[in-house]
């Protein structure tokens, strides 16, 4: 059996001198090796670890819940959560109600990017809504995660540049290394029949797909939330609320074809 990762999280009672220290050397004496360690919260340390064996993780946690100053609050396996945590020192927040719903605000955009191109490395069908304001950042987030997972995006419908509205692709456009854009709101007004029979096929496609404002995406179309892998909630600040109430429907879209709403 090769070497094993594990993840180990510890809240801090009392962080008196010399407690990493201690803690480092315990892990010497065990032979556990640190690869990566950070502060992942005011009062929390995380540490992703390398062993040998399973029974040298349950001999560092026996001995780690004899300490007064720390409780151990995660001892497992790396999840991607945890990985980024301890990669840029802060945890992803998570909706309480839907474990699928992942919140960001603008100061946090390089861990954003992180987070989607982790995504994006993965293999296979994935489905990914991202809500947020207008120029909070939804587009270029995807293109630069896309580029940090080496891979080509493509606008399927976008105002990014210019109202763009896709109704075919070209043969090599459908590969499954790529990433597939799409904006709900050019596609549900200002789109026909051919433009959406192509995303029913990229649909069926083992690749990735990102759906910019996935509530007027399922509104007018047969898919719903629950069809999607997860959703990306990204705002200016905590407080922002993410609403569609300020966009005249009337005037959603001026007549050059452009959109106010998603630059």
């Amino acid at each position: 059996m090769g070497k094993q990762e594990w993840y180990l999280e510890y809240e801090i009672h009392i962080n008196r001198p010399g407690l990493l220290g201690d803690i480092s050397s315990l892990l010497g004496m065990l032979s556990i090796n640190i690869v990566t360690i950070n502060g992942v919260d005011d009062s929390r340390r995380g540490m992703l670890l390398r062993c040998d064996n399973n029974e040298q993780i349950e001999r560092l946690a026996s001995i780690l819940r004899t300490m007064d100053n720390i409780t151990i609050t995660k001892l497992r396996q790396p999840k991607l959560l945890d990985r980024l945590a301890v990669r840029h020192g802060r945890y992803i927040q998570r909706d309480a109600d839907d474990k699928k719903t992942f919140r960001f605000v603008r100061d946090e955009l390089g861990l954003l990017v992180d987070f989607m191109a982790e995504i994006f490395k993965q293999e296979g069908h994935k489905l990914i809504g991202i809500r947020g304001m207008p120029r909070v950042g939804k587009t270029e987030s995807i293109v630069a995660a896309s580029v940090c997972a080496n891979k080509r995006w493509l606008f399927v419908s976008s105002t990014l540049i210019k109202q763009t509205v896709r109704s075919q692709l070209i043969e090599d456009e459908y590969s499954e290394n790529n990433i597939f854009i799409i904006d709900g709101i050019v596609s549900t007004r200002r789109s026909n029949e051919r433009h959406w029979q192509l995303i029913r096929e990229l649909m069926r496609l083992e690749a990735t797909k990102v759906v910019e404002h996935p509530d007027i995406f399922v509104r007018h179309t047969e898919y719903t939330l629950d069809d999607f892998d997860c959703i990306i909630e990204l705002r200016n600040d905590p407080s922002e609320e993410i609403t569609y109430d300020v966009v005249d429907q009337q005037t959603l879209f001026s007549h050059d074809g452009f959109s106010d709403f998603d630059f």
